[in-house]
């Protein structure tokens, strides 16, 4: 079984993450996975708020991805500050809430994506996150503090597609759809739509 974080977000193979942790159930769970290297799960709530609260339910989603602990900063003996790092996607086949309120889980992990280079008809996409890209970084936007990490795999679907998920205006439902799609062209496919359908557009000097 793994330990659970659900979030009111969604975490993507590939992507960066900040947490602030602070409740008890978390701050031991994320320690110890710090201390032994190991992931833990991370899952967008279906219903019911981050934080515990007296008669309201968490209800999870079923897709996830394991996050990787990139940096740890204990700010005080009650306060962590993260920055985790996506890995591989798992389906949750059972959880249970323990006594302490931290959900544990059987999970099913689910396949990483193929390696498939962005199409010319889905080009416009990955041309918008590459200047977004080069937008921040001639703001002065240094490396350890981009949003993306590297390397930046604009020739590459599910690259693309998971940093555009991540960023896009989307619900928990519309996220996890995209986050369940197992063929990056089909992802890239509905990111694209989107794109268009929003009208988004990168404008740089």
């Amino acid at each position: 079984m793994i330990p659970l974080f659900p979030l009111g977000a969604t975490l993507f193979p590939g992507g960066l993450m900040p947490l602030k942790i602070f409740e008890p159930r978390y701050l031991t769970m994320t320690r110890q996975a710090f201390v032994s290297g190991e992931p833990f799960g991370m899952v967008a709530l279906q219903s019911g708020v981050e934080t515990v609260v007296p008669e309201q339910d968490e209800v999870l989603h079923k897709m996830g991805v394991m996050a990787h602990i990139e940096s740890f900063e204990e700010f005080n003996p009650a306060l962590f500050l993260l920055r985790v790092k996506g890995g591989e996607r798992f389906h949750i086949e059972t959880a249970e809430r323990q006594k302490n309120g931290l959900w544990m889980a059987e999970v099913t992990k689910v396949a990483a994506d193929s390696e498939v280079i962005v199409p010319e008809e889905l080009q416009s996409s990955a041309n918008k996150l590459g200047a977004l890209i080069r937008s921040l970084q001639e703001h002065g936007v240094m490396e350890k503090d981009m949003p993306f990490a590297t390397p930046y795999r604009l020739d590459d679907c599910a690259w693309v597609s998971n940093r555009w998920s991540e960023m896009l205006p989307l619900d928990a439902a519309q996220k996890q759809t995209l986050l369940g799609q197992t063929h990056p062209r089909l992802r890239l496919d509905l990111v694209s739509e989107i794109l268009e359908g929003l009208k988004i557009s990168v404008d740089f000097p």
